[in-house]
């Protein structure tokens, strides 16, 4: 019986210590190792210092280039069962060579999170307007993204919010779909420490997110409110990457630490008594949070922040969407050991009840298996997703061709 074989896409290496989107990715190998898949990882991209090693879970490793044929002859010779695409920009780019050079193999996007939503959301708040989500954005993103979605078999959508937005708002047959949020193992809670044995507020976050670098400038505005209330309290702030904007910020008399990287997570994140994620925009699902309700600590976030995370559960967030609220009830969680129980309970509920790989993780498998069975039948019910592979509709496949012949003469005439 032949292996199995998965062709992972990547936009760049996963980082599981840097972003939410490392510990995704390396989520959904471990859920198609589990099915007995021998993966494969291609990116395009430079090896982070913060990448993960590859071999040390299995996974085989292989360095692709840009608008370049070489990738054609040697996925042929690979012949996966199943490609997955780290975000629509990796359909765009392999999605046509693929389609050419394995017509057989089941093409997977998985989103991370809907860009055009983001974006939307980023714009408006550069407009000092609010995107209620009810208007399609009409953005280059949007186009492309919705596009790529049609272009593929089955697309990964990492929020319940999302999967409803997408289809409202775009028309997205529900059968290209499939909700597979964070897929955490589950083990034994440890005993974390208590409310007397914690101190300090933690905002932790990759800085090149623009989210995220956004929030820390919201944190700034709201500091020195916080602060003279609790005058002995520090905001440590860490994440991958700090710009020296972001580090120029930091301020010991005023408690505000900018940390930068840390080696783990997890052990920052259950010394302090609360998270603070001031979040303006974004989409997708947010791994500080999911962090945060491991280590049973909790956050003040927005709205926008809470998104996709508790469905019917209580929260362990507070849900502050002003300036001043945002404040206030960072104030009172820090000092209510009462309040403060309550919602770290409710995060010890999240990862069991939200986001199981026991749970999601089969169905993943189960529905790849399905697809795969009926592949034509199901690509016959696409007749969009058909039209936007046809050859006149391949604008990338031909801007890709194009610059690989320029870059040959370039090479040539030197």
């Amino acid at each position: 019986m032949s292996v199995k074989k998965l062709l992972v896409v990547g936009y760049v290496w996963p980082e599981p210590n840097s972003s939410a989107a490392g510990s995704r990715m390396l989520q959904l190998i471990a859920c198609f190792q589990s099915a007995g898949y021998q993966v494969t990882y291609a990116s395009a991209a430079d090896i982070s210092p913060h990448a993960i090693d590859l071999a040390s879970i299995n996974v085989c490793q292989k360095s692709i280039v840009l608008n370049c044929s070489s990738f054609d002859q040697w996925v042929a010779e690979v012949q996966p069962d199943v490609v997955l695409y780290d975000r629509f920009m990796m359909e765009e780019q392999f999605g046509w060579r693929v389609s050419r050079a394995c017509p057989h193999a089941l093409q997977v996007l998985d989103m991370e999170d809907v860009h055009c939503l983001r974006h939307a959301r980023h714009e408006a708040v550069k407009q000092g307007e609010i995107f209620d989500g009810v208007a399609a954005p009409m953005s280059d993103i949007a186009l492309r993204e919705v596009a790529s979605i049609l272009r593929c078999d089955i697309t990964l959508v990492i929020s319940e919010y999302e999967m409803e937005w997408l289809q409202s708002t775009f028309a997205i047959p529900a059968q290209l779909l499939h909700y597979s949020p964070f897929m955490i193992e589950h083990v034994v809670p440890e005993l974390q420490p208590s409310f007397e044995q914690r101190q300090h507020f933690i905002a932790i976050g990759n800085f090149r997110h623009a989210p995220n670098w956004d929030a820390v400038l919201q944190l700034k505005q709201c500091w020195p409110a916080i602060r003279a209330q609790l005058p002995q309290v520090e905001l440590h702030i860490y994440g991958a990457y700090p710009p020296p904007k972001a580090t120029q910020l930091h301020n010991t008399k005023q408690g505000f630490m900018v940390k930068g990287w840390c080696d783990d997570a997890f052990d920052v994140i259950k010394h302090a008594r609360v998270m603070l994620a001031p979040l303006r925009f974004g989409a997708g699902l947010k791994g500080k949070l999911l962090d945060a309700a491991q280590c049973q600590t909790p956050a003040i976030t927005s709205s926008i922040g809470a998104e996709g995370m508790y469905g019917d559960l209580e929260a362990m967030a507070k849900i502050c969407d002003t300036e001043s609220e945002f404040i206030a009830q960072a104030v009172s969680l820090y000092q209510s050991k009462p309040q403060w129980q309550l919602l770290s309970e409710a995060g010890a509920q999240l990862i069991p009840k939200r986001f199981s790989m026991d749970y999601h993780c089969p169905l993943l498998i189960e529905l790849i298996t399905r697809v795969q069975q009926q592949l034509e039948q199901h690509r016959r019910t696409n007749f969009y997703g058909a039209m936007l592979r046809h050859h006149s509709m391949r604008s990338t496949q031909y801007m890709g061709q194009w610059i690989e012949v320029k870059n040959r003469l370039q090479e040539y005439c030197k």
